[in-house]
């Protein structure tokens, strides 16, 4: 259970990993192609706001990143519970005010993951 737990901390981890490349220096490259239903001239100007969200799916990213570094094992499911509850706040935020399938793309696998700590 352990392992599949770190398992499902790192791919939450790769994917604000991802999140953070993307929003902070391959929004006017990659963005469009992402984020098909937006018009292309509305990533130049969006760029700063962009930047600055992909700053905090870095934070969310460096956090469970942290869990892999904390040798108490309560600690470190603590630290996991608050990151992963983050990226599910933010997931399920996402999904009921721009996009529905951030639920399935990012609140969902936070979520199983989030029950696997509970689990361990």
């Amino acid at each position: 259970m352990l392992i599949l737990t770190k398992i499902g901390i790192a791919l939450v981890m790769i994917e604000h990993l991802y999140i953070l490349w993307l929003e902070m220096f391959a929004w006017t490259s990659k963005g469009p192609e992402v984020f098909r239903q937006f018009p292309k001239e509305l990533f130049p100007p969006t760029k700063s706001l962009a930047a600055n969200q992909g700053l905090y799916n870095g934070f969310l990213a460096a956090g469970l990143a942290w869990t892999f570094f904390i040798t108490d094992p309560v600690w470190a499911a603590r630290v996991a519970i608050f990151f992963l509850s983050c990226v599910i706040v933010a997931g399920l935020y996402g999904a009921l005010t721009a996009d529905k399938k951030i639920f399935f793309v990012q609140a969902l696998p936070a979520l199983i993951t989030l029950l696997l700590v509970l689990l361990a």
